[in-house]
């Protein structure tokens, strides 16, 4: 099973992004480049019956992921660690997608969309990077490096405007930096699942039994 379970965190990655790609073009007036992802399933988004389920979708198949990546993990409590914060990660996922959506533009702001914000900031997307610095060498931990500066930039970018989307004014470049984030976290997360299915046993890219 474990080479199926490793498949599913290039699935995961696929399903998100075609999903982000197919609720901007679904929506009408939707802009890519300057709406958040979020708005494509906000509540009352026309969009927001097929983004939600679909992004649920992904969050399974990262669980799945996580469950390959332990099995993965031999002798190396680091990459167990990572296995858990992806499994944090698809958690915190589904109960973003069903549970607290934000508002549309221009609503007045709820508990619901405070609770959006805390969960959207998933720090154990950030941890899982983190943790595969200290687990992996060579190209592939420089690739990990050159992913986290272009996951962390856009975020920050991105967090600015929250105060924007709540009153409606116009986010010049907010979709495309959140999508920069996204999606190269994405090809990251595929990449891995890559590394993991052939490089098991090469200490190339495998650490010492611990670090």
């Amino acid at each position: 099973m474990r080479p199926i379970l490793l498949i599913c965190g290039i699935i995961a990655a696929l399903c998100f992004v075609a999903t982000d790609i197919a609720g901007a073009i679904l929506y009408p007036d939707y802009s890519f480049s300057d709406q958040a992802v979020s708005e494509l399933f906000a509540i009352g988004a026309p969009t927001s019956r097929i983004v939600a389920p679909l992004f649920t979708l992904s969050s399974f198949l990262l669980m799945a992921f996580a469950i390959g990546v332990w099995l993965s993990s031999g002798h190396s409590r680091l990459l167990r660690l990572m296995a858990a914060m992806f499994a944090g990660s698809a958690l915190i996922g589904v109960i973003l997608w069903n549970f607290f959506p934000m508002h549309m533009r221009g609503a007045e702001p709820t508990f619901t969309d405070t609770m959006h914000l805390i969960l959207a900031t998933n720090p154990f997307v950030v941890l899982s990077i983190v943790f595969a610095v200290a687990v992996f060498r060579g190209w592939f931990r420089l690739y990990t490096v050159a992913t986290f500066v272009m996951l962390l930039l856009p975020a920050v970018f991105a967090f600015q405007y929250a105060m924007e989307v709540q009153e409606n004014l116009p986010t010049p470049g907010l979709g495309l930096g959140e999508r920069v984030a996204q999606y190269a976290y994405a090809l990251w997360q595929s990449t891995l699942a890559i590394v993991l299915r052939r490089k098991r046993n090469s200490e190339a890219h495998y650490p010492r039994s611990e670090a």
